[in-house]
């Protein structure tokens, strides 16, 4: 049977010339290389609209079939924030204390992390992304999603990126199992929570841990011609 051909439009592409293209690259990098993984947040607000912009650029993300499977939860509300909190805490526990192997424990202690977190009340912002397993289509008919987790990541890499852009920190939370936001947040059994994250100001003074980050050369390899 045939299909319809699909719609397109023109695309929007703006190439640059080469040394300018040097020059964006350099600069992107030089802006995101500073973002760092924060977990003492400040209580300052942040505008509303900052995060919709930078939720907004994460939905530009490329996904399977283009059905765009995730959600992302914005929790501001302090009641609802203590809650989470006191969830993920409750799991966190569990894991430190009984579910986590010896070798995990070890790779966390040069992070200083614990059962404790009290960032997720402090910051103002907590986003709840989710992943859809399925989609409603324009009748309501329900649709298979694919590639979830790989879509779901690649938004969430352009959410942290957007947000330390914005001049926001972020910290990526996943107490596990995460069902628990789920009923929190009032949102269907289909979805899967991936992960909390945490965005704001940092505190004044913040400090974060002494590492360091692979080279080039330990995270890539070229193939072809120089």
């Amino acid at each position: 049977m045939a299909t319809d051909k699909p719609q397109t439009q023109p695309l929007e592409f703006h190439s640059k010339p080469q040394k300018e293209m040097q020059a964006a690259a350099s600069a992107f990098y030089d802006m995101v290389r500073t973002r760092r993984t924060v977990r003492d947040f400040s209580d300052q607000a942040v505008p509303r609209e900052i995060i919709e912009d930078c939720v907004r650029a994460a939905g530009t993300a490329p996904s399977g079939a283009h059905r765009q499977p995730w959600h992302f939860a914005v929790i501001s509300d302090p009641e609802l924030k203590h809650k989470i909190r006191e969830g993920a805490e409750e799991e966190e526990r569990e894991f430190y204390e009984s579910r986590a192997p010896q070798d995990w424990l070890d790779a966390l202690a040069p992070l200083g992390t614990d059962a404790n977190k009290p960032f997720l009340e402090i910051a103002p912002y907590l986003i709840v992304i989710f992943g859809e397993k399925f989609s409603k289509d324009e009748e309501n008919n329900k649709q298979k999603n694919y590639y979830v987790s790989e879509s779901v990541g690649i938004a969430t890499g352009i959410l942290i990126t957007a947000l330390h852009n914005a001049g926001l920190a972020t910290l990526t939370h996943t107490p596990a199992p995460m069902k628990f936001l789920n009923e929190l947040i009032g949102r269907p059994a289909t979805e899967k929570p991936y992960m909390i994250l945490v965005t704001g100001y940092p505190a004044e003074n913040a400090e974060v841990p002494a590492i360091a980050r692979k080279s080039l050369a330990e995270i890539a390899s070229f193939k072809g011609e120089d």
